[in-house]
């Protein structure tokens, strides 16, 4: 359990004053997020900020990687909304606990490593879904609300608007040609804040999404029933929860190890994940995952360590104890420029460029599981849906390999020699490479190049088997490696075949 106690890693060098302005600059962008969510879920705002502080300070001490950053994200917010509607704050509170009690068992029981059974195609729809929606979300900024209606901004307000957000992208993309001491996100914001406090310009700032003024996280038990008809409630939307919260962490920690070309640990962040909402649910937290675009914002400012994490952190909480009158004047075009040139920047660009290299399988998967998370915003049933189809593929792809070499040997014996595995995809294939009813007397089926892999494959065996027997004809397998004839020992009440071995044969460890 060292490892999970060991806060820093003191062979790497830190550069403490890029970290602490890339973690200024990720609290800049994370403030306004949180809020909208908290509001879009009809939490008190403050939740929002407390689910920010309490995810980002556990999650960058403890968690899987450096540089990742958690807070709360929409992901897992979203899953909550119905359970806010139907049953109030309070269960929402005891959901979050039970969701971060059961990634903290996933993490235990090490099986954050099935992360591994995303295909490459499922990353790049997750991740050009995920752009487009850090995209299209910055839009519901160019809106107000006129007599209790939402419209779309108009005239003076739109043009200033839009302006900002042209100057914002403008600062993102010209200044790091000139400089990259201080993260180019957040010299944007400074500048048009600047120039909207300076000139006095009337646009939307932070204050017209909500107050970000308050106190410590208080402590909370959540006040509900305990009981089992509370748990029928509750555990449903909390394993939803801690599902979307792994699945886009984990995808988020890939794609943090790709872009560092560095290794993180998935089920140490699974327990930070855990931990963090496990104390949201008892410090009126509404929990949250990690944030692939404050990260990304965090690996574009040039951060490496856990120190911004910890920095934007605590930028945050003493951001919601004293800093709130000035935060609240943050002009938000100077927030959504910076997340526009997030979205871009997280595009998987290339997947159009080798797009005409794929298989067709692969990119329909890719599209799909990016469609899916666009029009569901349900991160984890895209991928789900995403590793099923690219499963079924292979599966079919599998099956189509299995083939076989037949002769008759100067003993009269005829002999198969199969390829490919056997499993339930080929087993069709598989029976309708014999010849029952014209094979001699005997029969060698020969395993070398395949492999008995499932149950399907077994009865499929014993199928042939019986077919022979009818006939007065006996089959042998040989070649089988150790974990197909334990297969077939554990079956051997439903399959009687007998197995010989060629003694010069060695059996290859798997």
């Amino acid at each position: 359990m060292k490892q999970y106690f060991n806060l820093f890693d003191f062979s790497q060098k830190v550069d403490y004053r890029t970290e602490i302005l890339a973690g200024l600059t990720v609290a800049m962008t994370m403030i306004p997020e949180s809020l909208s969510f908290a509001i879009l879920a009809g939490f008190p705002p403050l939740v929002g900020l407390y689910a920010a502080f309490i995810m980002g300070i556990v999650t960058a001490i403890f968690g899987g990687r450096p540089g990742l950053v958690s807070g709360g994200a929409g992901a897992t917010v979203i899953v909550l909304i119905a359970l806010m509607k139907s049953h109030g704050l309070e269960y929402v509170f005891a959901a979050v606990a039970l969701a971060g009690v059961l990634q903290v068992l996933v993490g235990l029981f090490k099986l954050g490593k099935f992360i591994r059974l995303v295909p490459q195609p499922v990353m790049y729809g997750f991740v050009n879904g995920l752009a487009i929606i850090i995209f299209m979300s910055q839009l519901e900024q160019f809106k107000t609300v006129v007599d209790g209606q939402t419209e779309w901004l108009s005239g003076t307000p739109l043009y200033v608007m839009a302006g900002l957000v042209a100057l914002t992208v403008g600062i993102v993309l010209i200044l790091p040609r000139f400089t990259k001491a201080i993260p180019a996100s957040l010299v944007a914001i400074l500048v048009v804040f600047g120039i909207v406090l300076g000139f006095g310009i009337e646009t939307k700032t932070v204050a017209d999404i909500a107050s970000v003024s308050g106190g410590l996280p208080p402590f909370h038990i959540p006040n509900i029933d305990w009981s089992w008809t509370t748990l029928q409630v509750i555990f449903p939307y909390a394993l939803i929860m801690g599902s979307v919260g792994l699945t886009e962490g984990l995808l988020t920690l890939n794609l943090v190890d790709e872009i560092t070309g560095t290794k993180g640990s998935g089920n140490r962040e699974c327990i930070a994940q855990g931990g963090a909402n496990l104390l949201n649910g008892f410090f009126f937290g509404m929990g949250g995952c990690p944030m692939i675009a404050q990260t990304l914002v965090n690996l574009s400012a040039g951060s490496r360590a856990r120190l911004s994490g910890i920095v934007a952190a605590l930028t945050i909480l003493l951001i919601v104890l004293v800093g709130a009158p000035v935060i609240e004047q943050l002009p938000m075009a100077a927030l959504v420029g910076v997340m526009i040139m997030v979205a871009i920047g997280t595009f998987e660009w290339i997947s159009f460029r080798i797009i005409n290299k794929m298989p067709k399988q692969d990119i329909f998967v890719g599209v799909l599981v990016a469609v899916i998370t666009i029009m569901l915003h349900n991160l984890a049933l895209a991928v789900l849906i995403g590793v099923i189809i690219s499963a079924l593929v292979f599966a079919w792809e599998s099956a189509k390999r299995i083939r076989a070499k037949k002769y008759v040997d100067d003993k009269g014996v005829k002999h198969y020699e199969i390829y490919g595995p056997l499993f339930f995809a080929s087993t069709t294939a598989f029976l309708d490479k014999f010849d029952v009813a014209n094979d001699p007397l005997e029969v060698i089926i020969d395993f070398r190049e395949s492999k008995i892999a499932d149950m399907s494959a077994i009865d499929a065996v014993n199928k042939l088997t019986e077919r022979y027997a009818k006939i007065g004809k006996k089959i042998h397998l040989r070649h089988l490696s150790t974990d197909c004839r334990l297969l077939l020992h554990n079956a051997d009440e439903i399959i009687d075949v007998n197995i010989i071995e060629d003694p010069t044969y060695k059996v290859a460890n798997d």
